[in-house]
């Protein structure tokens, strides 16, 4: 098992928390991973995107130039990486933001409105959390419970209230 994944939007987005979730979940399978983050000098409202490789052996380079699933959530994230997705790879658009067609017809398209889902659930923050449930359901990358627990060893204490409500959010991610 081989999952490399991109994960691209504006900064402020969650998109580098999503991409550290996803890895340590993936160490908590028992996977080797690797986390690349990558940001502009802007961070918030700039662009922002992250590498994340989970597989079953040892990982030559965090570097990807390629990937199997792709998670974007504003256009110009889709215009740079699209063309990096593998035939028959997965992408996930936050269709709330994403309004850029989809060129592609070789990969699974998912698109999903999650920033609007974050703004009626009144959080802005769960929308790469809602992203990430369908990259969960599709491709199996790594268990709900590892998730589960990767919020609970990176997400400070006092935020630690908030976990059910996004393991809520993550579920209905995975069912849209």
């Amino acid at each position: 098992m081989l999952h490399e994944i991109i994960i691209a939007g504006f900064g402020g987005q969650g998109i580098l928390s999503a991409g550290r979730l996803l890895a340590y979940a993936g160490m908590l399978d028992d996977k080797e991973v690797s986390f690349l983050p990558s940001y502009g000098p802007e961070m918030r409202g700039g662009t922002a995107n992250c590498m994340v490789v989970i597989s079953d052996s040892a990982i030559a380079s965090p570097v990807l130039n390629s990937c199997s699933a792709l998670i974007v959530m504003n256009n110009p994230s889709l215009e740079k990486f699209e063309s990096w997705l593998k035939p028959g790879g997965i992408l996930i658009t936050d269709s709330s933001l994403v309004r850029n067609k989809i060129k592609r017809t070789d990969i699974k398209t998912f698109e999903l409105p999650a920033t609007q889902y974050a703004l009626d659930a009144d959080n802005k923050a769960y929308s790469n959390i809602f992203l990430l449930g369908k990259l969960i359901k599709e491709t199996g990358c790594v268990k709900v419970e590892s998730f589960e627990k990767a919020l609970y060893n990176i997400l400070p204490e006092k935020k630690h209230y908030m976990i059910p409500e996004e393991m809520a959010v993550l579920k209905a991610g995975m069912d849209y």
